[in-house]
């Protein structure tokens, strides 16, 4: 099947006639019949009914005409892959949990920025449900989630792993009595998958209904548990990292809750640009292990 033909199945369709498409093309008649006649005779059928007022789509055009306009968007989106890799243009809208946003990509996004100055990059922040869903809504190109995620529509890889720790106030020394008596979370709104992994520590410590203080910056979570409001849950990295670390105290979990996955997610039917291209070849350079293994096809 010729590329050409397919090109001028679409121009007759579209005009309605193959004397209009023929103009279109810039082209002969018996150029556009042509082709036409070499794509319904690989096709074993007729594409176009014959009428005085032009040609319609028959039942067989109906059904191929959606393959065509497939093929020629790819072949539209494969030129601009090609054309505008050595300098990548356009917008990449990117989301992430906040912790990863401070912890992991200030150093990424600096470096990608200025190799890619061209490209209108945003950095949305969020919960996984939230970030999950704008992949899933193609409202993001992307995003830095909590793993794993599972779901048909989208492709996930592994970005970075995490270790977490309960984090208390300085003077808390035995964890066992801040689960039991101060019985209080510190956490974002719901969606965050740190939120849902310390409620499962606080029920298995026998706290059914911990109460939840709901925080909209990682700071303002911080900053109360300094003042010994309450625990959180974190990346070790993130509460080291912070300015208030000499007041917090960082108490170790069993593997099993403590070890937590950041996968960066991506709608698995989405052309791959230019722009995402190079944002995953600075994941890849990244100090961080990233992109280490595939573990949603």
């Amino acid at each position: 099947m010729e590329l050409s033909d397919i090109t001028h199945f679409l121009a007759v369709a579209e005009a309605g006639g193959i004397s209009h498409a023929s103009k279109r093309l810039h082209t002969v008649q018996s150029n556009v019949s042509a082709h036409i006649k070499a794509l319904e005779d690989e096709l074993g059928v007729e594409l176009f009914r014959r009428h005085a007022r032009g040609v319609t789509l028959t039942n067989a055009g109906e059904a191929f005409l959606p393959y065509a306009e497939r093929i020629r968007a790819l072949l539209r989106e494969a030129a601009q892959v090609v054309g505008d890799e050595a300098e990548p243009t356009g917008t990449l809208a990117i989301g992430s949990m906040e912790t990863t946003a401070g912890l992991r990509l200030p150093g990424i996004l600096a470096a990608y920025a200025a190799a890619c100055p061209r490209v209108d990059f945003t950095l949305s922040t969020g919960t996984t449900a939230e970030l999950t869903d704008m992949v899933i809504d193609h409202r993001l190109d992307g995003g830095f989630v909590c793993g794993p995620v599972e779901h048909g529509s989208l492709t996930t890889d592994l970005a970075f792993v995490e270790e977490l720790a309960l984090v208390t106030a300085q003077r808390h020394t035995d964890i066992r009595d801040v689960l039991g008596t101060l019985g209080r979370m510190l956490v974002f709104r719901h969606g965050c998958a740190y939120r849902a992994r310390l409620h499962e520590i606080f029920v298995d410590h026998g706290t059914v209904e911990p109460q939840v203080l709901e925080f909209g910056s990682l700071e303002g979570i911080l900053g109360c548990v300094a003042a010994d409001m309450g625990v959180t849950l974190l990346p070790v990295g993130v509460v080291t990292a912070s300015q208030r670390a000499s007041l917090l105290r960082m108490h170790p979990l069993p593997t099993s809750h403590a070890r937590v996955e950041t996968v960066f997610i991506r709608r698995a039917d989405a052309v791959v640009s230019p722009a995402m291209s190079q944002f995953l070849r600075h994941l890849q350079r990244a100090d961080a292990p990233v992109m280490l293994r595939s573990v949603a096809p």
